[in-house]
């Protein structure tokens, strides 16, 4: 009998669930409405179904900036570009959010070739690198494949020629895939969702101040202790927040 109720239960929350599609679509109504805090609770309701897209971190921190959290609203908009590196919207409202931020730290100069690297790695998700990898893979069997059953000569020089290339090319991109991989492990990133909060010296609530910092700013996470992290800023100030008061990319 209590399995049927729990069976009946299950098949009730399920048959009532709102899809991604209807949420979506009524955050989207809730938004345009003005009614921000409804259209980011409804926005929550998807992430918290396990979907995660761009375009749900781009409403969802327009609804956040329109609700006047700053902070949110720069964290959602950084995890949508984590999912899409190259989707101008959440790139532009980042920077009119980033605008309005309190704190404005110059970042220590990097060389121009680390720079470049940098942006490089970073251009593409590790999806998309991943599918370009298996793309240039398929490109190089085929020229292969054409090579040593081509009879013309000259399809066989055309193909010998694109799979030199390809196989450049696809060293090149394992490599750059490798990186960002690696890159993505080794380097976690954070934002201060707390309007001010002051940093510490060391993991301890009655610990020394060493700076505050305000809503919005992002950071490097170099370690855990407990309930703290270490944060390193872009000028190379280092110090220790709590976990509460940010949110991890």
């Amino acid at each position: 009998m209590m399995r049927m109720i729990l069976i009946l239960l299950f098949v009730s929350i399920s048959l009532f669930a709102q899809s991604p599609d209807e949420l979506m679509k009524n955050g989207n109504k809730f938004y345009q409405e003005g009614q921000f805090e409804q259209a980011v609770q409804t926005y929550q309701k998807i992430l918290g179904q396990g979907f995660e897209s761009g375009a749900i971190y781009y409403n969802l921190g327009n609804a956040y900036f329109k609700s006047g959290k700053l902070g949110y609203a720069i964290y959602c908009y950084e995890k949508g570009l984590k999912l899409e590196p190259n989707d101008e919207d959440l790139s532009y409202n980042l920077r009119i959010a980033q605008a309005r931020t309190f704190d404005k730290i110059t970042e220590l100069p990097k060389l121009f070739i680390i720079a470049w690297w940098e942006g490089l790695v970073t251009s593409l998700s590790i999806s998309a690198w991943s599918f370009i990898v298996i793309l240039i893979f398929w490109i190089l069997l085929i020229s292969i494949a054409v090579y040593y059953f081509a009879r013309n000569a000259r399809f066989q020089r055309i193909s010998f020629l694109s799979s030199s290339i390809s196989l450049a090319v696809l060293i090149v991109v394992v490599v750059l895939l490798f990186v960002r991989v690696n890159r993505e492990a080794a380097t976690n990133y954070g934002i201060l969702l707390q309007q001010t909060y002051s940093v510490k010296v060391s993991p301890d609530v009655k610990g020394s101040d060493a700076f505050i910092i305000h809503e919005g700013i992002k950071f490097s996470i170099e370690d855990h202790v407990n309930d703290w992290v270490k944060i390193r800023l872009v000028d190379g100030k280092i110090g220790w927040i709590q976990k509460s008061v940010m949110g991890q990319i």
